[in-house]
């Protein structure tokens, strides 16, 4: 019901924000976020990938968080298809993200492929924050072209200042990342299932850190999802009997 109110509040395109608002809104996020690009090309160069595969997982995979997971893991010795899966897992919250925004955009569908590679947390963010289909899709463009462009373009130069840089582990630029997507994440966490499953998860991640091969614990984090799941919904069914006990 909640969905479908959204759904019709965004097709009504009525009240919306200025056009010049969002477009204000978008820049910031892409450029605060696209800048950290730095920091990614530096830990890739530093994990030791070329500048070449460096710049590709910038451009063809373009999800931040996946791209440090899986260069941190590298750097830290971890087996390539471990690095891998553990980037691939963190990657796969964009899909539910496509499901939710392309009932919001619905852009046609010989676009779709090309938008479906802006899916990640910051368009997500900026687009779900519009309260019109039109506010939607600039807040979802803008911010789009803005961190891919400047993402790829820092991620190139990060990589090239690499060696100027010295002992990139002295910098600390490998916690740019995490600490950017924790910034977008944590104003999400509104419910306490939610804030459950993130503690649960950071708990595992670093619990296990120092006892598993490096990405391993990124996987075993995902299992505070369900875990966390599980316990709720036997909560529910023990209240539900609780309250039938007592009806008699």
């Amino acid at each position: 019901m909640a969905e479908q109110t959204a759904l019709a509040d965004i097709r009504a395109d009525d009240g919306g924000k200025p056009d010049a608002a969002v477009v204000r809104d978008a820049l910031g996020v892409g450029v605060a976020v696209g800048l950290s690009g730095f920091a990614f090309g530096v830990t890739s160069a530093g994990s030791g990938l070329t500048l070449w595969q460096t710049c590709a997982l910038s451009l063809l995979v373009f999800t931040g968080a996946s791209q440090f997971a899986l260069v941190g893991a590298l750097a830290a010795g971890g087996n390539p298809f471990t690095a891998a899966a553990g980037a691939f897992f963190l990657g796969v919250r964009n899909a539910f993200y496509g499901l939710r925004l392309s009932q919001l955009l619905a852009l046609p569908r010989a676009v779709r492929p090309f938008a479906a590679q802006w899916v990640i947390d910051e368009t997500t963010a900026v687009t779900l924050a519009q309260p019109t289909r039109r506010s939607a899709r600039i807040g979802f463009t803008v911010t789009g072209v803005t961190l891919y462009v400047l993402w790829n373009l820092t991620t190139l130069l990060g990589a090239l200042g690499a060696k100027a840089l010295g002992d990139t582990d002295a910098w600390g630029l490998d916690a740019a990342g995490p600490a950017v997507f924790l910034a977008l994440l944590a104003p999400m966490l509104k419910t306490a299932t939610e804030r459950a499953v993130a503690a649960l998860a950071v708990l595992l991640g670093l619990g296990l850190l120092p006892v598993l091969p490096a990405g391993v614990p990124v996987l075993a984090a995902a299992l505070a999802a369900p875990a966390v799941l599980y316990l709720r919904g036997r909560r529910r069914s023990g209240a539900r009997d609780d309250v039938r006990e007592g009806d008699r």
